[in-house]
């Protein structure tokens, strides 16, 4: 393991794997390097490239400083660059994907050669920012009442049945989302209302390619086409097959055609 001090003294802990143009691999909600991370991607990719798996800030070995600010994930993306030393290559996944978007927008093509974007959970419609909105305030709510496995419950709520989230809660696991549970509303920040993020698509001048599962979240496809129709060079593939959770077997392939093109 490596480390990084990101712009406000946060440490950002990282891996490097193999050698090439780096990649940085943004990690999902409450995921990081130990736990539902990307280690298995970067292992399948880092045969061509140079891959930087981290720890989101609250997240495994990487501390934290609050309060917290989206603007602080960007600068610790930030951070892993200049420490590869050249511009990089962002994929993101979920909600990481849409904090990918927004460094990407931020940064620049300077620093982000080429964006990848895997399910990018925007919804469309004035009810669905009206439900994000109310799943973000009770999120919140709980956090501030230390509820914290209450929290992490809600939000598997829409993923997961009942039974099964009970079941978690008797398992070694459950602590473990437990202890990263206040980054849940982190990535609700990174999603700002729920929408599609017009301003920053268009920012991202870099090119880009925006990714879905076959098998993935239906009420996404309408934002994602209107995500890349938005941003200025980006192209669009769906992957046979696959979740809203993309196996590092079917995703590699695509992703090494479209980095190294």
């Amino acid at each position: 393991m490596s480390t990084v001090t990101s712009k406000d003294g946060t440490t950002i802990a990282y891996e490097k794997t193999g050698k090439g143009s780096a990649i940085i691999l943004v990690d999902v909600a409450m995921g990081y390097r130990e736990y539902h991370g990307s280690r298995s991607l970067a292992a399948e990719l880092s045969t061509g490239f140079t891959v930087i798996t981290y720890d989101r800030r609250g997240r495994g070995e990487s501390t934290d400083t609050l309060p917290y600010a989206v603007e602080r994930e960007i600068e610790d993306i930030e951070a892993l660059i200049d420490e590869v030393g050249d511009p990089a290559y962002l994929y993101g996944c979920s909600s990481g994907a849409v904090l990918a978007l927004k460094a990407a927008a931020k940064l620049g093509a300077a620093k982000v050669a080429k964006l990848a974007l895997y399910e990018p959970p925007f919804s469309s419609g004035g009810k669905a920012k009206q439900d994000f909105a109310k799943y973000a305030k009770r999120i919140a709510e709980l956090l501030e009442a230390n509820k914290r496995g209450d929290a992490v419950a809600f939000f598997l709520a829409d993923m997961l049945p009942s039974e099964m989230i009970a079941g978690m809660r008797q398992s070694p696991e459950w602590s473990i989302m437990e202890a990263v549970a206040p980054t849940i509303a982190y990535d609700n920040a990174v999603m700002g209302d729920g929408s599609l993020l017009v301003k920053d698509a268009k920012a991202a001048t870099m090119p880009a390619l925006v990714l879905n599962g076959d098998a993935g979240l239906d009420f996404i496809l309408e934002s994602i086409d209107a995500l890349t129709k938005a941003m200025p060079r980006a192209q669009r593939k769906t992957l046979d097959g696959q979740t809203h959770m993309p196996s590092p077997e079917a995703l590699t392939p695509v992703l090494v055609e479209f980095f190294q093109a």
